[in-house]
């Protein structure tokens, strides 16, 4: 069985080892198509409906679904006794995250209310899509991330409405009298825009893998289908990378120093929370696939959601989409860099599974 994983592994590694290279050679090409052609974001940009990008759609959509695919529904039951990692994810998704993402968008764009507003929009949004597949490169548990995800999904659709009041009209008032906004953004508006992301693809999930297990048996699915479907999960995850910058790719160039303001508590967020995650977890002796997933559901963001309500709430040409934009721009390559830091992590800290723990797998509280 270790020795299934540990192939597993290296073809992972092979598959991915230039995806660093792919990934800025993606972000050049999305910035040259939107500064250079700007009918082009023009385009994309007229492809949507309401608040949600059709192309941006279909780039989520084509990367979530194969890891989607891979999971082991049918024994998420073992995983749901998990409470005491699932309480230290909603802590550092729900507590710490949004606190963090505040107190770094007031440091550092404390005149730029407008930018300020967008980076908090992105910390309230928890991840429910790309964090499939950085879990997936750092060989993260997939079932845990599967639940964790699912989880933040229905916490998004309870309290994001609540969170933007908190956070942007409330908490920011106190700081400065005055700065608090008005978000008008209704349950319903939230709902819809996980689905789309995240509960179509997971219906899509469950029902390949039941259908085709059940006609053509576990081992043609792991070993056939997968083998095939995994990698164009990094094919949707470039082609999104060039939906994304070519939209906002003419004012990347025009306004960089903007972008660089916008970019400072951005990469501040996501390594301090992927740093506080990873010591977290790892202190209170998660074995590594858990920590990895901990720590990378932790570090990122919602970028879809937040894209749709800037755009919906103050409008494409607002600096707050600007902001929500320029968030996943940096995410991107940064978490890429923290799945090579974790792999290390785990080479240092985390010494390798027993016959034993692998049998017998230690009860979770």
């Amino acid at each position: 069985m270790l020795k299934l994983g540990e192939a597993k592994r290296k073809r992972l590694s092979i598959l991915s080892r230039f995806l660093t290279l792919w990934i800025f050679l993606a972000m050049a090409a999305g910035v040259g198509l939107g500064a250079f052609f700007p009918d082009t974001s023009k385009i994309l940009d007229a492809l949507r409906i309401d608040a949600i990008s059709l192309p941006i759609a279909v780039g989520l959509l084509w990367m979530m679904y194969p890891p989607l695919a891979e999971v082991k529904y049918e024994e998420l039951s073992k995983v749901a006794r998990a409470w005491k990692m699932f309480s230290v994810s909603i802590v550092q998704n729900w507590l710490v995250g949004p606190l963090l993402m505040f107190a770094l968008a007031w440091l550092f764009l404390p005149d730029l209310p407008h930018y300020r507003i967008g980076i908090i929009i992105v910390g309230l949004a928890r991840c429910i899509a790309m964090v499939l597949v950085w879990n997936m490169l750092a060989g993260g548990d997939n079932e845990y991330c599967a639940v964790l995800v699912a989880l933040n999904s229905i916490f998004q659709i309870a309290l994001y409405s609540v969170y933007a009041w908190f956070f942007i009209t409330l908490l920011s008032s106190w700081i400065s009298h005055g700065s608090g906004v008005v978000v008008n953004l209704s349950i319903m508006d939230v709902a819809r825009t996980v689905f789309v992301f995240l509960g179509i693809p997971f219906i899509a999930g469950i029902v390949t893998r039941f259908t085709l297990i059940r006609g053509k048996g576990r081992d043609w699915y792991g070993e056939v289908l997968m083998k095939r479907l995994r990698p164009t999960s990094l094919v949707g995850l470039l082609f999104t990378i060039v939906v994304m910058f070519s939209l906002k790719g003419e004012y990347i160039l025009a306004l960089p120093w903007d972008v660089l303001r916008i970019a400072i508590p951005l990469v501040s967020y996501f390594l301090i929370m992927f740093a506080v995650s990873f010591a977290m977890s790892s202190a209170l002796r998660f074995n590594y696939p858990e920590t990895a997933t901990l720590s990378f559901t932790a570090a990122s963001n919602n970028f879809e959601l937040a894209i749709a309500v800037a755009v919906g709430v103050f409008g494409i040409n607002s600096g707050e989409a600007f902001a929500t934009v320029i968030g996943p721009l940096f995410e991107v390559p940064v978490l890429i860099s923290l799945v090579n830091v974790s792999l290390w992590a785990q080479r240092q800290f985390f010494s390798r599974p027993t016959l034993e723990e692998i049998a017998q797998p230690a009860a979770r509280e």
